[in-house]
């Protein structure tokens, strides 16, 4: 081989070696500047953990070991998704914009198909819930139920809800967790008639209360965790708040909560795009249930809700503020501490940022950065050590969409599956639940009560309906 010739091939191996650098630095930097941002309180809570992970225990009873742990290691440990790997969207989703719209538009129907069976609940005050459980006809154990509450006007059909129990609620044997699940339809969503002049609002908490109450009462020895997206995020957020230490939930996760309902729409309102895009179609959503549960609101004739209904019903294209003034703050739960004398004094009172420092169980929240709906989030975790707030680079509202394979080329997928499903794992298998004590439940007229609550209740009406995972609301749009 010629001197020329070995010159050459040196030239070119260190070509390779300077460009391989190159792009090994360039994928680090990548990947930092898409870094997910956890946030915790100064003095994040200790959690008595089992010691999967750990050789040195300082708690034994039996063959169990136990290790008290910081929730911050515990997330570090245990959800590698959210402080290592971190969410990169697909490439024609550059923009809070392109992943909050792919959500609304994308065909989901043929992938996370759930099958699930419906119960419809009769609340004390004569309203309606519809629980839908998967897997349908499941026997009674005490595998761990997640308990899930959907977004502003959606469902248990929603992609969203999919995404997550197609994975944590299938067989451990197909990679599942095993796990059951039960979403909690609201008021008028997903199929649920409306039997009272009651509507459902991102404040009010008695309705996942009292749905509470029959899945406990159905599976007294299954540990409860709770999932909720967007506005059910708002609502879930209040309820672990309220009950404190009693609360039957073990832990929680939220995703693109709302938080400050006032200040958030604010944001929406005074920015042209936002107003005529988001807060339009927010809005038309929520006035689009209202209009197919008409005839059964105006049952309810001189009530302060049916005579909000027509000014509602003659709206045109409203913004969800426009909604909220002329017939949530009316209708949106019960009295005290409904009506509201307009939208914002509701927002003011229904905010979940404000309750953050009242929760008491390991609490799991992920918003993204460019979410053109949720602009303001509490990023001190309402100083609670019990808070850890995940903030992602990009993301949308209830988007988070990467494409798989090769080059990034393959399948889309919603990245938020893998560290909600690994924080359900750690939470339902690793966390130690002790100290805690939960108010006792009594049946009073045939209303499944909380001793001390006389004022809330429900009764199971009806049973074993087979309802599929991808059939929404005609005239709703989904994703939001």
């Amino acid at each position: 081989m010629s001197a020329l010739t070995l010159c050459a091939v040196f030239s070119a191996f260190s070509i390779v070696l300077v460009l391989q650098r190159l792009l090994s630095s360039w994928s680090h930097a990548y990947r930092a500047y898409f870094r997910t941002k956890l946030h915790y309180s100064c003095s994040p809570v200790s959690l008595l953990v089992k010691c999967s992970l750990c050789q040195n225990s300082i708690i034994t009873d039996g063959a169990s070991k136990y290790q008290n742990e910081s929730l911050k290691t515990f997330v570090e440990n245990r959800c590698p998704s959210l402080s290592s790997s971190p969410f990169m969207p697909a490439w024609w989703l550059f923009n809070g914009h392109l992943q909050t719209c792919y959500s609304v538009v994308g065909d989901f129907s043929t992938v996370d198909k759930i099958e699930y069976q419906r119960t419809l609940l009769r609340t004390a005050d004569g309203g309606t819930l519809g629980l839908d459980f998967t897997p349908p006809d499941s026997a009674q154990d005490d595998r761990p139920i997640i308990v899930v509450l959907h977004g502003l006007t959606g469902g248990s059909h929603e992609a969203y809800v999919r995404a997550v129990l197609s994975v944590v609620c299938a067989p451990s044997e197909s990679g599942g967790l095993g796990y059951r699940a039960v979403v909690v339809n609201s008021r008028g969503c997903a199929g649920v008639p409306i039997t009272s002049p009651q509507f459902y609002s991102a404040g009010a908490t008695d309705d996942v209360r009292v749905a509470i109450y029959y899945i406990r009462r159905r599976y007294p020895r299954a540990i409860l965790l709770g999932l909720a997206f967007s506005v059910g995020g708002n609502i879930l957020t209040r309820y672990v708040a309220e009950e404190g230490e009693s609360c039957r939930l073990a832990a929680a996760c939220v995703l693109a909560c709302p938080w400050d309902l006032l200040k958030n729409s604010d944001a929406l309102e005074r920015r042209w795009l936002h107003r005529i895009i988001y807060s339009k179609a927010l809005g038309t959503n929520l006035q689009s249930v209202i209009k197919g549960h008409a005839a059964s609101l105006r049952q309810f004739p001189g009530h302060p809700v049916e005579q909000a209904l027509e000014p509602c019903l003659a709206l045109s294209s409203p913004t969800m503020e426009m909604f909220d003034n002329t017939f949530n703050c009316i209708a949106g739960g019960s009295s005290p501490p409904f009506p509201f004398p307009d939208a914002r004094a509701y927002y003011t009172w229904g905010s979940s940022h404000q309750m953050l420092p009242q929760i008491r169980v390991p609490f799991l929240a992920i918003n993204a950065q460019d979410d053109p709906i949720v602009q303001v989030f509490p990023t001190d975790a309402g100083g609670n050590g019990y808070v850890v707030l995940a903030v992602t680079k990009m993301g949308g509202h209830l988007g988070w969409f990467q494409a798989e394979g090769a080059l990034a080329m393959g399948p889309i997928t919603r990245w938020f599956s893998k560290p909600v499903t690994e924080w359900l794992r750690a939470v339902g298998e690793d966390l130690v639940i002790c100290g805690r004590s939960e108010k006792p439940l009594c049946e009073v007229d045939g209303f499944l009560k909380e001793v001390g609550r006389d004022d809330i209740g429900c009764i199971e009406m009806e049973a074993g309906q087979r309802v599929s995972g991808i059939e929404g609301e005609a005239g709703v749009l989904q994703g939001l």
